[in-house]
């Protein structure tokens, strides 16, 4: 897998997190911990996909 294949598989699942905090958050009672954890996730993906284009 090339870098730019990779940042391209990151960037899609980064966009899959953000619409299912965007779900889940619209929900009457959100789950606060669900969501921080989804947080955490999609930063961490953002983390990597910057980590890798700096390179």
């Amino acid at each position: 897998m090339s870098l730019q294949d990779r940042i391209e598989s990151l960037k899609v699942k980064h966009a899959t997190i953000e619409h299912a905090l965007e779900t889940k958050s619209s929900r009457p009672h959100p789950d606060d911990v669900e969501l921080a954890e989804l947080k955490k996730k999609k930063l961490a993906i953002k983390d990597e996909i910057v980590s890798i284009s700096t390179h």
